[in-house]
Formats: C-alpha cells, structure tokens, sequence
C-alpha cells in the first residue's frame, strides 16, 4: 500500500503545475482567440460564455504527467495510464483544433475520432489481458470479491467500456467546473482503491489526477476563465477508464462514474424517444442542461452533482471494504 503522505506529495505537486501554468497559459490561448463558441439552441444564459479560451485540458494533462513522472514509481502500469491519458487527450486535442482554429464547427467526424478512440482501447486491453494475473476475470462489485471470468469476450467488452467511459466524461463537460469537479472525486476513490490493493503506480497516477483537477478549479469553476475543451475531457476519461482497467475493476464505473453514465444514459434515452415517437423525454440533453432548463442555476447542478458524485463513490468503496 503506498502511504498516504507520498500520494498527498504526489497531489500537491499535480495542483502546483497546474495552478503555475494556468496564468502563463490562458492568456496565450485568449491571444490566439482558441475561444469557444456556444451552441445557440441551449440555455441562453450560455451564450455569455461565448469566446471563452478553450483547450485548457492541457494544463491539466501536464500536471498529471509532470506529478507522476516524477513521482520515482515509473512502471509499465504508469506507462499504460499515462499512454492512456495522453493519447485520448491528443484525440481530443486533434478535434477542438479542427473546431476552434479551423473553423469547423463539427469538429473530426464521428467515425475518425471513434477510430483513435478504438485504437488505443485496444492497445490498453490487449496490454492487460497478457501481463494481469487476474487475466480475463473482472471484479464484481459487491459479491464478496467474487471474479467474473469473460474468457474470450474480455476484450471487446473492455473496448467498449474504455469507449464508453471517454465519451460520456466528454458528455458530462457542459457545466462550468462540473466534468472537472466529478472527476476529482472520483479520482479519490481510485486513488483509495488502488492504494488499497496495492497498485502503486496507479494510485499515484490517480492522486495526479485529482491535484490536477482541484487545480484547473481555480481557472473553471464557474464562472470559467477556461474550458478544458475535448482535450481535458478526453483525457480525463482515459484516466478513469485506465484506472479500472488497470485493475480489472471496470464494473465498478457506472457505480462510481454515476454521473457519466446518467450523462450518457439521457442521451441515449432522448435520441431513443425522438425517433421512435417524435417526444422528448428531457427539455434538453445531456441531463445536466434538461435541469438548467427546468430552473436550476448552473451552479446548483454542479453543486448537486458533486455531491452526487461523492454518495456514489462511498458507495462503491463498499465494495472493496
């Protein structure tokens, strides 16, 4: 179990980068006019947010690489999450560059980014399947550490949870502070479940993860001085997904991800409905704008959220306990 002291060290030095290179980095992407621009079929009171520097996710993926780099706990694990973390980060790079400097409002197209997306699911799952010693069994949560053995559907399966997990944290990214907010509770529960079984590298990984957050906090709650864009959302997705997968633990994200999945659920649901009936089930999907829209402040779904965020994560480190 690596100590609480090393992992708050790990932490601290994550929001350090992060809160530095913040200043230095923001005024850069405003001169470069990296804005945002609003949908202008959402809240109303979004528009304000128009021109915003987007992109900002580097800032947090520099302090998570720069934390654990030199954390002195290099391994192939660290490698793997890092890999992870970076990889879908630059896909998430690739598309807000296409998007805000080249003036292309979609972005990369659905099935390139599903592309890069699928690639790097694959190189992960297929790095886990040869060196774990659990192999294709999965944790099942709740069922008295009871594995689940997936023999050969291991590997898709995995594929489409890591897919999964990505987008729906890129869903959950549409409030100031809250993609950023969720993640970093839910990198506490990695960071205490991966310290408790004895993943090292990757709980220091996820305490980066969580310094990195509270950092970008300073710059992103509301209201936002800078979005972290399809880079930080991307990137903080493959974090989550690495960290369970790392473990074997991927059941456990729709417990501790709740807000992911309701994110990505309510997507599903409103395009499900609407084609099959012409009706919308929510005023506006994601979920987080379906509350906006019925009166809530946008601080109070974030708020909400959080907290949300923290009951679920409790709940899943039951299962562990």
């Amino acid at each position: 179990m690596v100590g609480f002291q090393k992992l708050m060290l790990i932490a601290l030095a994550s929001l350090a980068v992060t809160v530095i290179t913040g200043p230095m980095f923001i005024p850069m992407l405003r001169r470069l006019k990296f804005g945002q621009t609003v949908r202008d079929d959402g809240p109303q009171s979004h528009l304000a947010k128009n021109g915003t520097p987007t992109m900002g996710g580097i800032i947090m993926v520099a302090g998570i690489l720069g934390a654990s780099l030199l954390s002195g706990e290099l391994d192939a694990n660290m490698v793997m999450a890092l890999v992870s973390i970076v990889g879908f980060g630059l896909i998430g790079f690739i598309d807000d560059y296409i998007k805000v400097v080249l003036k292309r409002s979609l972005g990369l197209r659905a099935y390139q980014k599903l592309i890069g997306q699928f690639a790097l699911a694959l190189v992960l799952v297929f790095y886990q399947y040869s060196v774990a010693d659990s192999g294709s069994s999965i944790f099942v949560p709740f069922m008295d550490g009871y594995r689940l053995d997936l023999g050969m559907f291991y590997i898709p399966f995995t594929v489409l949870v890591i897919v999964a997990t990505v987008n729906s944290v890129n869903l959950t990214d549409g409030l100031d502070g809250l993609a950023s907010g969720v993640t970093l509770v839910i990198s506490v529960f990695f960071t205490a479940v991966a310290s408790l079984l004895g993943y090292t590298s990757v709980a220091i990984v996820c305490a980066a993860v969580f310094g990195a957050c509270l950092g970008f906090l300073r710059f992103n709650a509301y209201p936002a001085k800078v979005f972290m864009g399809d880079t930080g959302s991307m990137a903080l997705g493959g974090a989550v997904a690495a960290a369970a997968v790392l473990m074997n633990i991927s059941l456990i994200i729709p417990i501790a991800g709740g807000i992911y999945f309701a994110e990505s659920l309510s997507v599903i649901i409103q395009v499900v409905s609407y084609k099959l009936t012409g009706k919308r089930v929510f005023r506006m999907s994601p979920i987080h704008h379906h509350f906006e829209l019925v009166g809530w402040h946008e601080t109070k779904v974030v708020s909400v959220f959080w907290i949300a965020s923290l009951v679920l994560g409790i709940l899943a480190f039951l299962a562990f306990i």
